[in-house]
Order: C-alpha cells, then sequence, then structure tokens
C-alpha cells in the first residue's frame, strides 16, 4: 500500500483542530533515571475520552459522504473505541450503534451511552462484537467504522505524532502499545515522515502484552497471523490477530516490537500512579511497564505514550494491589503455628523487629491438611520491596517458623 504523507497527516490535525485536545508531555525523572536517557510521557489518558481513539474515529467520520452519514455508523469496541466514534458522531448528527462485550468496564459503556450511541453488549471478547458488527452494517447499510484497519483511522491517529514532534524537538525514540496497530502504524508514518524532512531519524518501538501478542510472531512470517490469546488486564489492545492496513506500515516502518508481562503492566500502572500522578488503564502503560523491565534499549531522546486513561476503578484496586506485590511491597503468609497462648504475639514481635506493617490477619484452626493441635495464621504485610520482603522471610524462618508467601 501507498504510505499516508506528511501532507495526510497535516490535513488531518487541521480537521481535528478543536474536536481533539493537543495533550501534553511531562518528564519522568524517574524512568529517565531508570533508562538513562531524558524520558517523557505523552498524556493522551488526557485527551478527550480519555484516549487516543478520537483522534481516528473523528476523522474518518469527518471524511463520510453526506449519503453515508444518512445511513448512520456502526463500530465494535472494548470500550475507547466506542467512545471516540460515539463523541464523533454525536458532533456531526450521525445515528451510531456500537457492539461492545459483556465485561467491558462499566465506565467505558456508560460513556458510551452518554453520548448518545446505542450500545449493544454481546460476547466475551471484541472479537465477536466485530463479527456482529459487520452483520449489522452488511444487513442495514450503516457505514463499519473499524477500530484499525483503515487508511483514514491510521492518518486520524497519526496526528499524535505530529504533536510528538512539535513538543520534543529532539526525540530519538518513541513507544507505543500495539493492539490492532492502528495507532502505531499512523505514529510511525508521521514522526519518520517529519524527521526525514529534517534529516533526522526516530525510532519506533512497539508494545504488546504477552498474553496477546500477535505482531511478533506475524513479523516474523511477513503477514498478519491469528494467534491463540490468554486474558490480559490490557484489554485495550487484547487483539489475535494484526489489521491487514497498519501491518504493512508497521512491518516497514516500526523499528522493533517487545512484550511484557502482566506482573511488568500493574507495577508499571503503580509507578505512572504513585511518580508521575497519571492515572492510566493497563493497556496505556506497556510503554512504561517495558522500560521499567529493562526491554528497552536506551538511545537518545525517549517519549512513552500513556494512550488511555479509561479504568474501572474496582479493577485499579485490584492492579493496584498486585503491583504492589509484584514490586514486593506487599505479601501474603501462611504460617502453621502450635496451638498454645504466646505464639501469634510471638509472630507479630518477630514482624515488628524486621519494620514489616502488618495489614490484615487471619487465625484460623480450619483446614485441609492441618494437625489437631495446630493453628494456621495468614497474613497480610506491608514491605518495602523484595530485599526487604525477603528479610521479613528470614527473620521469620530464623526463628524456626515456616513462612510460605501465597500467590496474589
Amino acid at each position: 500500500m501507498t504510505l499516508p504523507t506528511l501532507a495526510d497527516f497535516e490535513d488531518a490535525a487541521e480537521v481535528l483542530r478543536g474536536i481533539i485536545t493537543r495533550t501534553p508531555v511531562d518528564q519522568s525523572l524517574h524512568l529517565s533515571e531508570l533508562l538513562g536517557v531524558p524520558v517523557f510521557l505523552k498524556l493522551e489518558n488526557l485527551q478527550r475520552t480519555g484516549s487516543f481513539k478520537i483522534r481516528g474515529a473523528a476523522y474518518r467520520l469527518s471524511r463520510l459522504t453526506a449519503e453515508e452519514r444518512a445511513r448512520g455508523v456502526v463500530a465494535a469496541s472494548a470500550g475507547n473505541h466506542a467512545q471516540g466514534v460515539a463523541l464523533a458522531a454525536q458532533r456531526l448528527g450521525i445515528p451510531a450503534t456500537i457492539f461492545m462485550p459483556l465485561g467491558v468496564p462499566v465506565p467505558k459503556l456508560l460513556a458510551t451511552r452518554g453520548y448518545g450511541a446505542e450500545v449493544v453488549l454481546e460476547g466475551a471478547t471484541v472479537e465477536t462484537p466485530l463479527r456482529l458488527a459487520a452483520e449489522y452494517a452488511e444487513r442495514t447499510g450503516a457505514v463499519l467504522i473499524h477500530p484499525y484497519d483503515h487508511r483514514d483511522i491510521i492518518i486520524g491517529q497519526g496526528t499524535l505524532g505530529l504533536e510528538l514532534m512539535d513538543e520534543v524537538p529532539d526525540l530519538d525514540t518513541v513507544i507505543l502499545g500495539i493492539g490492532g496497530g492502528g495507532l502505531i502504524a499512523g505514529v510511525a508514518a508521521a514522526v519518520k515522515a517529519r524527521a526525514a524532512a529534517v534529516g533526522r531519524e526516530v525510532r519506533v518501538i512497539g508494545v504488546q502484552a504477552a498474553n496477546s501478542a500477535a505482531y511478533p510472531s506475524s513479523l516474523a512470517a511477513g503477514h498478519p497471523l491469528e494467534v491463540a490469546t490468554t486474558p490480559t488486564i490490557a484489554d485495550g489492545i487484547a487483539v489475535a490477530r494484526p489489521g491487514d492496513v497498519p501491518f504493512e506500515i508497521i512491518k516497514e516502518l516500526v523499528d522493533d516490537v517487545v512484550t511484557v508481562t502482566e506482573d511488568d503492566i500493574a507495577r508499571a500502572l503503580l509507578v505512572l500512579l504513585e511518580r508521575a500522578k497519571q492515572v492510566v488503564e493497563p493497556a496505556g502503560a506497556v510503554g512504561a511497564a517495558a522500560i521499567l523491565a529493562g526491554k528497552i534499549e536506551p538511545r537518545g531522546t525517549t517519549v512513552s505514550v500513556l494512550s488511555g486513561g479509561n479504568i474501572d476503578p474496582l479493577l485499579l484496586q485490584r492492579v493496584v494491589a498486585h503491583g504492589l506485590a509484584a514490586s514486593g511491597r506487599y505479601m501474603s503468609l501462611r504460617i502453621p503455628l502450635p496451638d498454645r497462648p504466646g505464639q501469634l504475639a510471638r509472630v507479630s514481635e518477630l514482624l515488628a523487629q524486621a519494620g514489616a506493617n502488618v495489614i490484615e490477619v487471619l487465625h484460623t484452626r480450619h483446614g485441609q491438611g492441618m494437625q489437631i493441635s495446630e493453628v494456621v495464621l495468614q497474613l497480610s504485610v506491608e514491605t518495602r520491596g523484595a530485599d526487604h520482603r525477603a528479610q521479613v522471610i528470614k527473620t521469620l524462618e530464623d526463628a524456626g517458623f515456616i513462612a510460605t508467601v501465597v500467590p496474589d
């Protein structure tokens, strides 16, 4: 396919002026110290609708003919694309129907309905809504607005790349999450075209959740492959097969694709919350996760795009707890004790000596495999990191107790 040109992205930026927010960048001193080069965060989590998706959706809808607008639009999404299409359709007076999976986070569902779209909930993953949306378009004549597999969507998303080049003139490396590939395809084409115009080069690195990583094998094969996926907290980039249109651009322009684990993502969310004061959804945090996990080779001024901030508060609560555990700052211990007075006090004394803070205690005589003369103490303990966590366990073991860490 013919790559989008710099003029394409500049024209799209003009169309989107007044519709999208020009989101800021903010330097992360913590990530800069870790990577050894200046690291900035592109705060697209502060974008209208809470993610970059409004860029592609609004540009795509702006290009529809009057006849197409009259037929209405239909889309499928786990949440962010849904909100982008719904808001863009509302602004243009276009009827919108959105298919979403049953487990979609409540804030994304309510926001999509709040923008005036008709929402249909069906399927466990986004693959089912995608199929149903295509069938709906065939049946009704509504225009299908694909979340990533369309040139106009990619050009709209690529306007983010123009902002990066304006906001960080010495930009050397961009790190972005990849789902279907629309965002990174657009940004890679835009930043490399703008950089080439002034005789510079910019490296573009994509990041996928290891549980849903279709791009590494697809790039190795040279064409899109469908892969088996397992659940990931980064539901916004959980796509089993790359999009055909973005894949061709990514194959040509993206320099590397790396993967991160669920623990990596949870840890990144916690770091962004504590150090950058940014609420980010898991899919939006994978770039920071790659830096924290040592997956990025430092090369010049670097920007990690925080692509969205639409996270369910209940999920945030669970992820923060998981991130604390992954960072060695929280653990649950199971300790069998002789059923005699003073044992609980002794364990408490040892934990105090080790400087651990007890959050919760469960003391029970009931459980499989326990002797009649035995009780089990289960403790939730706050620690200061991996080294301190190991020290706490050693303190207990040196005193003769068997302390087993309960998986999070």
